[in-house]
């Protein structure tokens, strides 16, 4: 297939052996001063590449290049824009002083003088393998122009490898077509995909899943490329892009006009050459559509002022609210509930916000609801420059009211690490002053080999609180703060737990008993003046012991217990035993 052999040809030139790679490399040491002169002499030169080895054959055959039987030859190319060509003396002149630059140089530089015309005629006339040749040439100049064509090249190439099948027509358009094109220009391309023969998917889906892959084809054709111009890819349908044509569509009767083609199954040039005939004309329904479409202008200037005084103004007044809301704590709010909110919280409980912004936002979100419901049919220009003063206003104030929520949260955050922390310290040590709570601390550390980073935990979330009183807090204490908080909050109710653990562990007595002819495990809890009883391990059926019985308990009674409990030895009475015995059957104790 045509498309599989442009592909070939384009991974022969990209892909250099490592010693051509160096070869190249070298040339371009050597022909520095050759670029130098030549542009402080002719300034106008777009650009200046090595064409790659591989492309010599290609150039060599178009060019109908003299030279010795197996001669080496380096081929230069030299891109001028289309005015500066029609300079024939001077064309002359550059093309004599660059082969005068290059005589003594080895291997021998071929050097190509071509136009940016030159270069579309070469693709209006097929020869895509000689077009990729020349964007892959390693630039020793360049304003834009052969980065472009790389990128376009790279990416076309990415695309017909995945869809070669369905590629009807691959065009460049745009700026760079029509020599309007900057350094860091978009490159526009067009891709026209044969969906006439795809019967099994919505049309408007095959689309959207080509444009998909395009797009990120695009993304990574300009990593390959390495260069800064944005690929900007329109992808067609056969079947949408002859309506188009129909419809006498501007966009598509330019793109036919100025467009390139970079790879074509025969489709573009027809098109190309008949809207040049005059052959391709709008039909009646068209220009019917184009004239209503000028006669509603006016009409869609008012909805257009009225959807800006609604829609735009109105969620960009309640969508910061909201986020303010949030910041404070409050979980994303429905815009019904965002004004008494606002009122609310920061008006009437916080009092950081004057009434007159609550009453802003409140006339901006009834504004939208009675145009929403047909209340207001129109709103003039007057009234549109009225509202977005009071929304700039009311964005304004928002701003500052997001450093006080900000200042609010971060006196919230410190605080209620350093109270969590210090309760917890306090349940360890008793209450104690902060001063000899971190003594304490640090002693306890030594002792019971606690990693030292929480010793420095416990200080950061002191400082961030001396901070915080001198109004000095940054974003970053609280972030450390809060890091340090749960840090240190998690080892300490770690330790916490495994000390319970243990002590639980020194009040349990393990039973063994029969039951149903299998053998059970028990667990008998003994306190210093209450017993719990869990007769399977495997649930959780828990019983207490009183005045001589086991009744009915709880695990959540249980673990109260456990909570409040005290150290004290295991004290197992005759009465309990007894007990156990109606309760169990015959057991063994294992203490």
């Amino acid at each position: 297939m045509k498309g599989e052999k442009e592909s070939e040809n384009y991974e022969k030139i990209r892909e250099l052996p490592e010693e051509v790679k160096k070869e190249i490399e070298e040339l371009q040491k050597n022909l520095k001063t050759f670029k130098k002169e030549l542009l402080k002499k002719f300034p106008f030169i777009l650009a200046i590449g090595i064409m790659p080895p591989q492309a010599s054959k290609l150039i060599e055959e178009e060019e109908e290049v003299e030279k010795e039987k197996d001669e080496k030859l380096i081929h230069v190319i030299i891109l001028v824009g289309k005015e500066e060509a029609k300079n024939i003396k001077e064309m002359v002149k550059l093309k004599t002083e660059a082969i005068a630059l290059v005589k003594d140089l080895k291997p021998k530089v071929w050097i190509h003088l071509k136009s940016v015309d030159d270069l579309w005629e070469i693709c209006f006339d097929g020869k895509y393998a000689l077009m990729e040749a020349i964007s892959m040439s390693f630039p020793l100049h360049d304003k834009g122009i052969l980065g472009a064509l790389r990128v376009a090249s790279i990416h076309k190439m990415l695309v017909l490898k995945k869809f070669e099948r369905y590629v009807v027509s691959y065009v460049l358009a745009g700026s760079l077509v029509r020599g309007e094109a900057e350094k860091t220009s978009d490159v526009d391309v067009y891709v026209v995909i044969d969906d006439t023969d795809v019967k099994r998917m919505p049309r408007f889906e095959l689309k959207e899943k080509l444009r998909a892959i395009i797009y990120s084809y695009a993304f990574e054709a300009g990593n390959l490329a390495n260069v800064k111009n944005k690929l900007n890819p329109q992808v067609y349908i056969l079947t949408e892009f002859w309506e188009a044509v129909k419809d006498a569509h501007p966009v598509i009767f330019t793109f036919i006009r100025d467009g390139v083609p970079l790879y074509d199954r025969g489709a573009f040039m027809p098109w190309k050459l008949l809207l040049k005939m005059g052959k391709i004309k709008p039909s009646p329904e068209a220009i019917d559509m184009f004239m209503s479409l000028g006669e509603r202008v006016s009409e869609n200037v008012r909805r257009k002022l009225n959807e800006i005084a609604t829609e735009d103004i109105y969620w960009g007044v309640i969508t910061p609210s909201q986020a303010l809301l949030m910041l404070y704590g409050i979980p994303p709010t429905t815009p019904k509930e965002t004004v008494s909110l606002v009122k609310e919280i920061f008006v009437k409980k916080e009092k950081l916000l004057e009434p007159k912004y609550a009453e802003i936002l409140e006339h901006i979100v009834d504004l939208y609801k009675k145009y929403e419901h047909e209340k207001v049919k129109a709103i003039s220009g007057k009234e549109i420059d009225k509202l977005l003063e009071k929304s700039s206003e009311y964005l304004k104030r928002l701003k500052e009211l997001m450093k006080q929520i900000e200042k609010k949260a971060a006196e919230r955050e410190i605080t209620k690490a350093y109270e969590t922390v210090f309760k917890l310290l306090a349940d360890m040590f008793g209450k104690a002053s902060e001063q000899v709570m971190i003594k304490k601390f640090e002693e306890f550390v030594k002792k019971e080999g606690i990693a030292s980073r929480n010793l420095e935990f416990l200080k950061k979330i002191v400082e961030a609180k001396k901070k915080l009183k001198k109004g000095k807090v940054t974003k970053h204490d609280i972030v450390e703060a809060h890091r340090a908080a749960y840090e240190l909050t998690n080892t300490l109710l770690d330790y916490k737990r495994r000390k319970e653990l243990i002590e639980l562990e020194k009040k349990k007595i393990r039973i063994i008993y029969e039951k149903n002819g299998k053998k059970q495990i028990a667990e008998l809890i003994v306190f210093e003046d209450e017993i719990f009883l869990v007769p399977d391990i495997r649930t959780e059926e828990v019983k207490k012991f009183k005045n001589g019985k086991f009744f009915k308990s709880s695990v959540e009674e249980l673990r109260e217990k456990i909570k409040k409990s005290k150290k004290g030895e295991k004290r197992l009475s005759s009465e309990l035993l007894t007990a156990l015995k109606e309760e169990l059957g015959c057991f063994d104790l294992l203490v």
